[in-house]
């Protein structure tokens, strides 16, 4: 048995900006790149299409939106901008250290996160320190934005499977929305959701043996 846990909503909560485009905007700015009159105009446009279920990667939307109005930054400037952009502070979840410490005991574990931000939760899994106040390292750091696709789509639970070197089958996937989360229980996985089971009683099936 492995067990993956969605990031955001699920093990951490995270402040998001309620206006992103000005979040983004004020951090290209503090790099020097010329933001547009009308940026939150070209920011909330579509500027390429994507298959359904690909992730769209944000570094990739705010050079498009930029080019459009016939603006080019590199895309280490991109991706350094909307890091920052979205990099905020960050409240570990009641129950997510003891679930975490309860989950090692059972087999691998993962992070399997929709994220369009590259290197954001790495960011985030940084500064909650979850991995230092439980002892345990995660075995795999699947993300939306690095495997190319978003929960619910079948290939990033196919992805952590392979990462944590198990079935399909023997994955049991935790989460707190039915949409996405709930996805790896319709492609042969197992999910949790918050909704029907809190992190404290997860961590207590866990530790009785009840998941398995």
């Amino acid at each position: 048995m492995a067990l993956s846990f969605d990031l955001f909503g699920t093990l951490v909560a995270v402040d998001r900006p309620t206006e992103p485009w000005d979040a983004v905007a004020e951090s290209l700015a503090a790099r020097s790149v010329r933001v547009p009159d009308d940026w939150e105009a070209a920011y909330r446009s579509a500027h390429r299409e994507y298959d359904r279920g690909r992730e769209a990667p944000l570094d990739e939307h705010v050079r498009l939106a930029l080019a459009s109005r016939g603006i080019e930054i590199t895309e280490e400037t991109a991706v350094e901008a909307v890091l920052d952009a979205f990099d905020s502070p960050v409240t570990v979840r009641e129950g997510a250290i003891e679930t975490l410490d309860a989950a090692t005991q059972r087999g691998p574990v993962a992070v399997c996160s929709n994220c369009s931000v590259p290197g954001l939760v790495d960011r985030t899994l940084e500064r909650a320190a979850i991995e230092t106040r439980s002892g345990h390292e995660f075995d795999a750091v699947v993300t939306s934005v690095d495997c190319g696709w978003r929960k619910p789509n079948p290939h990033i639970f196919e992805s952590t499977a392979e990462a944590l070197d198990v079935a399909l089958a023997d994955l049991i996937h935790v989460g707190d929305d039915a949409r996405t989360d709930g996805g790896a229980g319709r492609v042969g996985a197992r999910s949790l959701l918050l909704d029907d089971h809190s992190l404290p009683a997860i961590a207590e099936k866990l530790r009785e043996g009840a998941l398995c």
